[in-house]
């Protein structure tokens, strides 16, 4: 005699393993939906950076087509959200010009920053004979003549959110600062001994 299949063993297995995927879908939609009534809740909103001034010790390009450059920027960072706080594990600080970095990055040191606390940085940024593509030079040179000159204070880095005990991952954070600079009869910043120090109070662009 042959032996019969078993089709009623074979039907209990796949009602297990559908009921199975089933408790893992509600599972995962229940997970889904309980993060998204949080984010809704506590409304995280990224933190709010401010160039309040530079003072130039340096700017100065020479020939060919070097820069050498010593600044010191100071920059705040507010935290908005009164619920989450904000570790910042790494950020470095750096100035550009048209899009070419023309300073050495400077590391702000690792710290937290609680519910709508507000962390003040006064770092130097500088770069000694740093080579810029010569049209940069030459419009450099072009500006400085003119009187004035737009750099800008970049912070790059990496941060945690903290909600209660629950720590998130690394999110990138990436800061843009416009600086004018100013200069001959167009200067409107305050001598300070060989340096030259601008107010500029000036809200930073935050992409986290």
């Amino acid at each position: 005699m042959s032996a019969k299949p078993c089709d009623h063993h074979g039907s209990k297995r796949k009602k297990l393993l559908r009921r199975l995927f089933g408790a893992f879908l509600i599972f995962i939609i229940v997970v889904l939906f309980i993060i998204l009534l949080v984010w809704l809740i506590l409304r995280p909103t990224k933190p709010r950076f401010t160039l309040q001034d530079a003072t130039v010790y340096q700017f100065n390009v020479s020939s060919p087509n070097f820069l050498s450059s010593n600044l010191q920027v100071t920059i705040a960072s507010r935290n908005p959200n009164d619920k989450i706080g904000i570790y910042y594990d790494r950020l470095d600080v750096y100035a550009s010009y048209r899009n070419q970095q023309i300073t050495l990055p400077t590391a702000l040191p690792p710290t937290y920053q609680g519910h709508k606390d507000i962390n003040v940085w006064s770092p130097f940024v500088y770069g000694n004979s740093i080579p810029i593509a010569p049209f940069l030079a030459v419009s450099l040179n072009q500006e400085q003549t003119a009187g004035m000159v737009l750099i800008y204070i970049k912070v790059d880095g990496r941060v945690r959110w903290k909600v209660g005990t629950w720590i998130s991952g690394k999110y990138h954070i990436y800061v843009n600062c416009p600086a004018y600079l100013t200069f001959g009869s167009r200067f409107s910043g305050v001598p300070v001994g060989p340096a030259l120090k601008f107010q500029i109070d000036r809200e930073c662009h935050t992409d986290v």
